[in-house]
C-alpha cells in the first residue's frame, strides 16, 4: 500500500523554521490511515480503521512533541488518565504511541458536527434541544471529574452534536482534551501566554489561578450561553478585549432566554467561590425545563442577572478563536486543548448520582494520573506554563518604585510609564508570535513579521499605557491630598503639605496598585512577568535585584520622610511646581 506524505516529524537538529515533509506509512501503530480529515498547528488528523474494522480518529503529532522528551513524558501520563474516562458523552482515548518516531493518539471516531457549526448553520438551540445539550454536557463533566481530570477548555468547538438513531434530535459528545496543551507548553513556556479560545477560557485560567471543577462548570455555562443565543457570551472583539471582559465578568447575554439568563450569569461569575455548585446548576436547568424560577437554587451571594444593553446584561460585576480547520468530514479529531490537572475526589452527592455506572479509578496527586499543576500560590509557578510568576521580584520593584516616588515622584512615574510601554509591547509581540506558531508551527517569516509589526505594537503600547495611567495618577493625587489633610490634623505633623514625601508615597502606592489591577491591565501584568523572566535570571541575579529594590526603596522612603520637607519635582524645570497648576488650593 502506498505511503502518504505529511510534514511530521522532522529529525533532531533540522532547521526549526522549516517544516520538512516526511513519509508516514499507510499503516501506523496497527491502524490503516484512510483519509486526512484535519490539520492544525499541533498535527494531522486521519480517519483510520484498526484490524477489526473499527473507525478511529488518529492524530499524528508535530515535531515539537516528537523531539521533546519532557513533552513525551507528560503526554504519556495524561494518556493513561484519559483512558480512564468511559462515558457515551465523551470521546474515549483508545490508544497512543508517544515513543515512536511519529507519536500519535487514537480516539473514537465520532460522526457528528461541532456545536458551533450546528448553531452557525441552523441558529440557536431552544427548548428540548438546549436542555438535552445542558444535560449531556453535565453528564460528560461528571464522568471527566470522576477520573480526576479537569477539562479546562470546554467550548462549542469541542462539542460534537451526534444525531440520535431514532432521529429525535442530537446529543453532545465532548471530544478529546488534555493533549494539545502538552504541545503548546513546549513553545509557550518562555512567553507565559495561555492558548485557547479567548471567550471560553475561564477567568482563573486566564489569570493563572487555581483550576478545579468550577472551571469546567464555567465552561458549561459559556457553551450553553452560546448555544442559546448564537453569540459568544463575551462578544466578538480582539483577544485582549475579550480576555479583559472574561476576567471582569462583562457578559453579553441579551440573546439568552431571560428565564435562563440568571443561572448562566451566576455560573459565569469571575470569582469561582461565588459560582453555584454543580448540583445547583443542574437543578436550575431542570427548573428551567419545568418553567420554574431558576433563581431559587442560586446562592444568595451569586449575581441574579438582569437586563440592559451594552456589556453587562445579566452578568456579574465589572471585572478569538484559534483557527478551526475546514471540516472535510462531519467529524472532529483531536482539538487543541489545555493540559490536565488533578482534582480531589468528587463530593458524596456526585458519587451517589452515578450509582450503577462502572467505577472509575481516582487519579491521585503524585501518581501516574493527571499531570500535577502547582496550586498557583503567591510566588509559585504559573499553572498555565509551569514557570515562576516572579511575584516576589515584582513586589520588590513596587517597594523600590514607592521609595523613589517619595523623593522624586515625576521620575518614578516616568519610569513606571516606560515599564508599562515595554511590558505591553513585549506582550503584544509575543502574542502575535505565539498565535502564528499555534496556527501553523514555526516559519521562516516569523522573525521578519515580528520586526515589521514592532512599530505598531510599540504605538499601541504607548497609547494603552497613557490612557491606562489617567485614572491611577488621578487617584494617586487624590490619596495624597487626603493623607496630607489627615496628617495636618495631628500634633506631630502640623504644617505637612501635599508635597511632603509621606502623602506622595501613599498616593503613589495606591495609584500603582490600581494601574496593576485596573482596567486593561492583563497585558501589563503578563508582559511584566515576561520581562522579568527574560531579563533577570533566577538565582543570584534575582536575589541581588530584590535586595536592591527593598533596601533602596525603604532607605529612600525613610530619608524622605525624616529629612526632606518636600519632594523634588526633577526632571521638571526648577520654576515649575506641579501643585501650582491645580485649579484649587492644596493644604
Amino acid at each position: 500500500m502506498d505511503p502518504v506524505t505529511t510534514e511530521l516529524p522532522r529529525t533532531p537538529g533540522a532547521d526549526p523554521t522549516r517544516r520538512v515533509p516526511v513519509v508516514v506509512p499507510r499503516r501506523l501503530g496497527g491502524y490503516e490511515l484512510l483519509e486526512r480529515i484535519g490539520e492544525g498547528g499541533m498535527g494531522v488528523v486521519w480517519r483510520a480503521v484498526d484490524d477489526r474494522g473499527r473507525q478511529l480518529a488518529v492524530k499524528v503529532l508535530r515535531e515539537h512533541i516528537a523531539h521533546d522528551e519532557q513533552a513525551r513524558a507528560r503526554l504519556r501520563r495524561e494518556v493513561r488518565t484519559l483512558a480512564r474516562v468511559h462515558h457515551p458523552r465523551v470521546a474515549a482515548v483508545v490508544d497512543a504511541d508517544v515513543d515512536g518516531p511519529a507519536p500519535f493518539v487514537a480516539t473514537e471516531y465520532v460522526a457528528g458536527r461541532p456545536l458551533d457549526e450546528v448553531v452557525g448553520r441552523s441558529g440557536p438551540l431552544h427548548g428540548e434541544e438546549l436542555l438535552r445539550l445542558g444535560r449531556g454536557l453535565g453528564e460528560a463533566l461528571e464522568a471527566i471529574h470522576r477520573a480526576g481530570i479537569v477539562h479546562r477548555d470546554l467550548k462549542p468547538g469541542n462539542v460534537l452534536m451526534v444525531r440520535r438513531q431514532d432521529g429525535t434530535g442530537m446529543d453532545p459528545v465532548v471530544i478529546d482534551f488534555g493533549i494539545a496543551q502538552v504541545a503548546d507548553d513546549v513553545r509557550l513556556t518562555m512567553t507565559g501566554m495561555v492558548m485557547g479560545t479567548p471567550g471560553y477560557l475561564s477567568p482563573e485560567v486566564v489569570e493563572g489561578g487555581d483550576v478545579g471543577r468550577a472551571t469546567d462548570w464555567w465552561g458549561w455555562a459559556a457553551t450553553l450561553a452560546y448555544a442559546a443565543s448564537g453569540e459568544p457570551p463575551f462578544g466578538r472583539a480582539p483577544m485582549t478585549v475579550v480576555l479583559d471582559r472574561v476576567t471582569r465578568g462583562r457578559l453579553r447575554l441579551d440573546g439568552v432566554d431571560p428565564a435562563l439568563r440568571p443561572l448562566l450569569a451566576a455560573a459565569l461569575d469571575p470569582d469561582p467561590s461565588r459560582r453555584p455548585a454543580q448540583r445547583q446548576l443542574l437543578e436550575g436547568l431542570e427548573r428551567y425545563a419545568r418553567g420554574e424560577d431558576v433563581t431559587g437554587v442560586l446562592p444568595s451571594r451569586a449575581p441574579r442577572g438582569g437586563g440592559g444593553v451594552g456589556g453587562h446584561e445579566g452578568g456579574p460585576r465589572d471585572r478569538d478563536d484559534t483557527r478551526r480547520q475546514p471540516v472535510v468530514d462531519p467529524t472532529r479529531g483531536l482539538p487543541r486543548q489545555p493540559r490536565l490537572v488533578a482534582v480531589p475526589p468528587p463530593p458524596r452527592d456526585a458519587a451517589e448520582s452515578d450509582a450503577g455506572r462502572p467505577a472509575v479509578p481516582q487519579a491521585q496527586p503524585g501518581t501516574d494520573g493527571a499531570y500535577p499543576v502547582a496550586a498557583g500560590e503567591q510566588g509559585g509557578p504559573d499553572p498555565r506554563i509551569g514557570r515562576s510568576r516572579r511575584t516576589g521580584t515584582l513586589a520588590a520593584m513596587l517597594v523600590g518604585f514607592v521609595g523613589l516616588a517619595s523623593t522624586v515622584p515625576v521620575l518614578a512615574w516616568g519610569l513606571f510609564a516606560l515599564w508599562g510601554v515595554a511590558a505591553r509591547t513585549v506582550d503584544a509581540s509575543l502574542t502575535t508570535l505565539v498565535l502564528r506558531r499555534h496556527e501553523a508551527g514555526r516559519r521562516r517569516s516569523d522573525v521578519p513579521v515580528l520586526v515589521a509589526a514592532s512599530p505598531w505594537h510599540l504605538t499601541r503600547g504607548v497609547l494603552a499605557t497613557l490612557l491606562s495611567l489617567l485614572l491611577p495618577v488621578g487617584l494617586a493625587v487624590l490619596v495624597a491630598l487626603v493623607v496630607a489633610g489627615v496628617l495636618t490634623t495631628t500634633e506631630t505633623m502640623v504644617g505637612v503639605g501635599v508635597e511632603h514625601p509621606l502623602p506622595i508615597a501613599a498616593g503613589s502606592l495606591v495609584g500603582a496598585l490600581l494601574a496593576w489591577w485596573g482596567l486593561s491591565a492583563t497585558s501589563l501584568r503578563r508582559g511584566s512577568r515576561t520581562l522579568v523572566r527574560g531579563t533577570v535570571p533566577a538565582g543570584l541575579p534575582t536575589v541581588a535585584l530584590v535586595t536592591l529594590m527593598l533596601v533602596g526603596g525603604a532607605a529612600l522612603a525613610v530619608w524622605g520622610v525624616l529629612d526632606a520637607p518636600t519632594v523634588s519635582w526633577w526632571p521638571l524645570p526648577p520654576d515649575v511646581d506641579p501643585p501650582d497648576v491645580l485649579p484649587f488650593q492644596l493644604p
